[in-house]
């Protein structure tokens, strides 16, 4: 039987998951995640932009999740990373850290097993006035998204000055810091494809002997 040695156009593209952790309409995060979007597609990812107000949830709380379960908003993030390759935030920074919407929904998602975020790879941006550009924000988005498995790229993108950035046309006025951002996008979305199509790796659960767990150890872990 004939093989075929030419598989990269039955592969179909990469699918990433975007979103910007802001609600305000005229947010400069969102307006990072959308230019972010055009250069991905160029570059042959499909990219699902979704509204972060269609993850909005009530602050945990495992009473809640015990009587009615994980509420739709959760269901709806939980379902859309199962279904990406990858995905990228572009978040504000709120008093030095991430907004606290979207922590509350990252809590409620890390309920679902398997667990959704495991292994993803995942870029994070942000973008403010400041001359930060919102960087704390990303740092503190680390820690519970690497905590629950994800793989954050190492070189997250922050605009600086933000509100100064763009021009008329969505794209950032400095050319050089426009290159970098989609060079930045194009060597992420290269990761997110090499770990989709050529994996050298798989890993297993192990327990030691005798260790049992329980619901409570469960619930920290």
């Amino acid at each position: 039987m004939e093989q075929n040695n030419a598989p990269d156009a039955e592969r179909g593209p990469i699918k990433i998951l975007l979103f910007s952790a802001s609600m305000r309409k005229d947010s400069l995060n969102t307006k990072l995640a959308a230019l972010a979007k055009g250069i991905l597609e160029r570059n042959g990812a499909e990219v699902h932009f979704a509204d972060i107000s269609d993850f909005d949830c009530p602050s945990y709380n495992g009473d809640m999740e015990t009587q009615t379960g994980i509420p739709e908003g959760a269901q709806a993030l939980n379902d859309l990373l199962r279904s990406s390759d990858a995905f990228i935030i572009a978040s504000p920074e709120y008093n030095g850290s991430m907004p606290g919407m979207l922590k509350n929904i990252i809590d409620w998602v890390s309920r679902f097993r398997p667990q959704p975020f495991n292994e993803k790879q995942a870029l994070l941006m942000s973008a403010s006035p400041s001359m930060a550009g919102g960087n704390k924000s990303l740092w503190s988005l680390r820690i519970p998204l690497e905590h629950l498995g994800a793989r954050v790229y190492p070189n997250m993108f922050s605009l600086a000055t933000a509100h100064k950035a763009f021009a008329p046309d969505g794209k950032l006025s400095d050319e050089t810091l426009e290159g970098r951002f989609e060079n930045n996008l194009i060597a992420f979305l290269n990761l997110a494809e090499a770990q989709k199509h050529y994996p050298c790796i798989k890993k297993a659960w192990v327990e030691f002997l005798g260790e049992k767990t329980d619901a409570m150890t469960e619930r920290v872990e």
